[in-house]
């Protein structure tokens, strides 16, 4: 009955997927927020016009998405909350409980990278100017002819970005452009903070997403939204009487010594800072409002011996997820892995 309740308005062509979908569901026993989630991402244009992430992130959760709504608190949906995602890197998680969670009528967003957060704002206020712009440089590297002009086009780019004062919309169609264009859609930079990607060889990619940007614009005007950029901490002067839902995404702790990808802005991000990390979130569960979910590597299935984080965590709720590495220099090194997910709630 509640497959089918969360499928009305389904066009017909859509049917027999549904039926196939019902058996899996039962099949596998999904619970009714992986099927809403799976009916969401079918049905009709909604599927077309689903906002997504507008860049490519390392880390990025849109593949983890169906197994980190099974781990959502159960009473989410039966309240209005404020949520709140303190590394919100590319945003798959932000815009799929923005596009499925209308109940949601307040959000924080923060991450230490501001080139990214003037991206969000940039997206949210002025989505058409992007577009604009985006599709105009677009234009001029698809134009090009051969690797050598477009690995040109990009150096000149990149240099733009790294040296030159710009306008917001010009700092965001930019870094579109780089991440779409760079090696493996990376985001680094060296000690002096600048974008130091070398050039990905793609020739023909999809630079500006119009349908997406303006889909994830739509999203982000829905609710109230908050957006910071600078340490994680200070998302927490923003917790308000309500419920709270936070989803911490950090930079993951190596498993080896050539698989870490937390370079993404100077400092890095070591045992250190994810003990301090761990101590924000003792300080965050003992307040009776807030229910926080966390996502790290699971350095233990790789070393049995590595317990950093089931040591830390002791007495939180640990388990496992299976995720699947698209970003790795290696192609050898891609592939299926356990994801740690922790919780402060059952």
């Amino acid at each position: 009955m509640r497959i089918r309740l969360f499928c009305i308005g389904v066009p017909l062509p859509f049917i027999s997927l549904y039926r196939h979908l019902w058996w899996t569901a039962f099949v596998r026993r999904w619970n009714a927020k992986e099927v809403r989630f799976l009916c969401a991402r079918i049905k009709g244009n909604k599927m077309r016009n689903e906002a997504k992430p507008f860049l490519k992130w390392a880390g990025g959760k849109g593949q983890l998405l169906p197994q980190l709504i099974r781990h959502l608190p159960r009473n989410i949906s039966e309240q209005t909350f404020t949520y709140v995602e303190p590394f919100v890197g590319g945003g798959a998680m932000l815009f799929y409980m923005l596009w499925n969670f209308p109940n949601i009528r307040r959000v924080v967003v923060n991450d230490v990278n501001p080139f990214l957060i003037t991206i969000y704002r940039v997206v949210k206020d002025y989505p058409e100017q992007l577009i604009k712009e985006l599709s105009s440089l677009e234009k001029q590297y698809l134009a090009l002819n051969g690797e050598v002009s477009k690995k040109a086009f990009f150096l000149q780019v990149r240099s733009v970005f790294n040296q030159h004062v710009l306008s917001d919309v010009e700092r965001a169609k930019y870094l579109i452009f780089l991440n779409r264009t760079c090696f493996n859609g990376l985001f680094r930079v060296n000690a002096k903070g600048a974008f130091n990607v070398p050039f990905g060889r793609q020739l023909h990619p999809t630079i500006c997403n119009a349908d997406t940007i303006m889909a994830d614009s739509k999203l982000l005007n829905q609710a109230d939204i908050v957006m910071l950029d600078g340490d994680f901490e200070q998302i927490e002067g923003h917790i308000d009487d309500g419920f709270n839902f936070i989803y911490f995404d950090p930079p993951y702790r190596p498993l080896d010594a050539t698989s870490s990808f937390n370079a993404y802005a100077k400092g890095g991000f070591d045992d250190a800072e994810q003990v301090r990390l761990r101590d924000f979130c003792m300080r965050l569960n003992a307040l009776p409002n807030v229910n926080w979910m966390l996502s790290n590597a699971d350095c233990s299935a790789r070393n049995p011996e590595d317990v950093f984080f089931e040591t830390i965590y002791g007495g939180f709720n640990i388990c496992r997820v299976v995720a699947s590495r698209a970003i790795n220099a290696n192609p050898a090194k891609r592939g299926k892995l356990t994801e740690l997910l922790i919780k402060n709630y059952d």
